[in-house]
């Protein structure tokens, strides 16, 4: 046991001063599919000293084709993919301390979570949530990790509270949103080279080399061969409402949440988005047709059917989703099929 981090250590970046910290530091990560269990793993092989893991949903047999901590039992039995990832990193090392949450990462548990770990990486299926890190990020003052991937194509920015650029300064000036994985599929290679830029730049921060840290936003796309890294220091805004100087962290209020409510008598979630917006029935159809499920548009909604549920989208930008009254479930869905 005693040599067990030696070839950790004797990477001189890191080297037994640097690996003393890593062993006491706490990571949050918030979503434990893909880029969760890659990024997970890696660190737990790499001696953290805790782990907390979040995620809202439970294993099934299309996540084995990727998420590498997941077995066959796990996918028959629907486990929790907070228990079985903690199940078996626990078994990859026992010294470190895992906390596995099973739960929808909501404004007041984020913020609380976070309070206490020294660093967020995102592997989170949706925008809302990462904006909502943004903000928690900046307000208790931990460092977090961006990252995406879907097909071949994938992306990695590092936010270090009051010297980087914020998600929010950038959302104006770089594509980052798209489609996901249920829509548009995912080869595990793009996963794996995202979770290698997290990771890499995780321990660079547990380590206490931020000198090293890439300060720039990285994206791929494996299959077209294509690889890019854009300075973005200059993009930073003194205005940004999420780390400017009268900033006041939008995503962290009620009104620029997902609004759900479970409609009565109906067994039906309705979900409403966080700012208003006016849906292409047309692409969404497009999108959706390949799915396995059943479309149907008219001018005024599209109603799409996946036993045992369906989910009707409306021009407005809500949606209602038939056959349960979980709001979980729920919002597990219209991130599935809208990211």
């Amino acid at each position: 046991m005693n040599n067990r981090y030696s070839r950790q250590e004797l990477f001189s970046p890191i080297g037994k001063d640097g690996q003393e910290r890593i062993s006491n530091k706490h990571v949050l990560i918030i979503g434990v599919g893909a880029l969760g269990s890659g990024c997970a793993e890696a660190l737990v092989r790499a001696g953290i000293g805790k782990l907390t893991i979040v995620d809202r949903d439970y294993v099934e047999w299309t996540n084995l084709q990727r998420q590498q901590l997941y077995s066959e039992e796990d996918a028959k039995n629907r486990i929790p993919k907070a228990i079985a990832a903690k199940n078996r990193l626990t078994a990859i090392n026992s010294s470190v301390a895992i906390e596995a949450i099973i739960a929808d990462a909501s404004v007041l548990e984020l913020e609380d979570w976070a309070k206490n770990a020294d660093i967020m990486i995102d592997a989170t299926d949706n925008f809302e949530t990462r904006m909502i890190m943004n903000d928690v990020s900046l307000k208790v003052g931990i460092p977090w990790i961006y990252g995406a991937c879907v097909g071949s194509y994938g992306i990695s920015y590092t936010i270090i509270p009051e010297k980087t650029p914020c998600l929010s300064c950038l959302l104006e000036t770089v594509p980052l949103g798209g489609l996901t994985c249920d829509t548009a599929g995912i080869i595990s290679p793009a996963v794996n080279m995202v979770v290698s830029f997290q990771v890499s730049e995780a321990l660079k921060i547990l380590a206490g080399d931020l000198g090293s840290l890439r300060n720039k936003l990285v994206s791929f796309d494996l299959w077209k061969n294509q690889y890019s890294a854009i300075q973005v220091d200059k993009m930073k805004k003194e205005d940004c409402s999420s780390c400017g100087k009268e900033r006041s962290y939008p995503y962290l209020s009620f009104e620029n949440q997902t609004k759900t409510v479970v409609l009565c008598g109906r067994d039906s979630v309705q979900i409403r988005p966080s700012m208003p917006t006016m849906r292409d029935l047309e692409a969404l159809e497009n999108i959706l047709t390949n799915q396995g499920g059943t479309v149907q548009r008219n001018p005024y909604l599209l109603s799409y059917t996946d036993n045992p549920h369906r989910l009707v989208f409306f021009k407005d930008g809500r949606v209602l989703v038939h056959g349960t009254k979980d709001i979980t479930t729920a919002k597990a869905l219209y991130h599935r099929y809208l990211g």
